[in-house]
């Protein structure tokens, strides 16, 4: 760890243009970067892939790159060494981890999932790999209501780590699943009252949100989908308004694909004028000039873990090739 935290501390030179460097970097290394959306715009802007959960997981495991840094949180660069564990797999920032994923501790999730041994567990795939390791199958927000359908009416099952996505799919899907008590603290902290004083400011505007939200937030949306089905709503939608309800990276990219259309991040319940996740927003161009040149910090695993994890990984995997998604 100490030789990891001296490479974040290496001195870079100012007179450097990092987009070049970075580009040169990737070229001499045969690397690639996946950039999640709520990354910060130059990020996405030097990114060779920008996506969601589920799009970030799917090039992971296709690509060819000899290395992959991976712009995001630690779960999702976890779940890149996984699916492609030939490559090396490196991150900005080890630093930069999930609320909801340290939302459930592996020893105590376990010992929920031994009280309901008559349980399928479905996880979402913001977690760790050591509770990906004890689920059936991963899904996402864009395949999580696709999934729980494809099992039996009767079927039980466990859903974690997040509450307000498993409410918001029982909801959806008319089950009745068993939530682990997790959340995310850029989506719960949203204000009810902020976003309705907004929506009286901006009568015409459509409220986009994700399912991480807390319910009483997505009863006041016109939309309610994946950072990635909010985005190409907002592309497709004829509207010139809209309020985000999702951490306010992803704004960048909705502003590129529609520069005529306004959007609104909607505040959180603080003094902030939109809900930045403080994991992500580690990430900085000079930290990833730096991992790519000095190749760390490395995301490592044991085999036996990422045997074990990948499992539910590739279910998902399958399943969303066969749902088309």
């Amino acid at each position: 760890m100490n030789l990891e935290k001296g490479f974040l501390e290496k001195k870079i030179d100012p007179s450097l243009d990092l987009f070049a460097e970075i580009s040169d970097l990737k070229k001499t290394k045969n690397a690639i970067i996946l950039a999640h959306y709520y990354q910060d715009a130059d990020i996405q802007d030097i990114a060779d892939y920008i996506g969601d959960s589920l799009g970030l997981a799917q090039q992971a495991e296709k690509t060819k790159a000899d290395m992959i840094l991976f712009a995001g949180v630690h779960f999702m660069a976890e779940t890149a060494k996984m699916l492609n564990p030939d490559s090396k797999v490196v991150v900005p920032d080890l630093n930069a981890g999930c609320s909801l994923a340290d939302s459930c501790p592996p020893n105590e999730f376990a010992a929920f999932k031994a009280a309901h041994p008559d349980h399928v567990v479905l996880t979402y795939i913001n977690c760790t790999a050591d509770i990906k390791a004890l689920s059936d199958v991963i899904v996402t927000s864009t395949n999580a209501v696709q999934i729980v359908e494809s099992f039996p009416k009767d079927q039980k099952i466990i859903f974690a780590p997040d509450k307000n996505l498993g409410a918001y799919i029982n909801k959806v899907t008319g089950r009745n699943m068993v939530l682990w008590n997790g959340a995310c603290m850029v989506h719960e902290i949203f204000s009810l009252e902020k976003l309705i004083k907004l929506k009286v400011q901006h009568p015409k505007a459509i409220v986009l949100a994700h399912p991480e939200c807390e319910a009483p937030i997505l009863e006041h949306a016109h939309f309610i989908g994946s950072t990635t089905a909010i985005l190409n709503y907002s592309k497709k939608s004829d509207a010139k308004e809209f309020i985000v309800l999702t951490e306010a990276g992803i704004i960048h990219q909705m502003q590129k694909s529609s520069p005529l259309k306004t959007f609104i991040p909607a505040p959180p319940n603080n003094s902030c004028a939109c809900n930045d996740c403080p994991y992500m927003k580690l990430n900085t161009l000079e930290k990833i000039y730096i991992a790519l040149k000095y190749e760390q910090p490395e995301i490592l695993m044991s085999s036996e873990l990422m045997e074990k994890a990948k499992r539910p990984l590739v279910k998902m995997l399958e399943l969303s090739a066969k749902f088309g998604l």
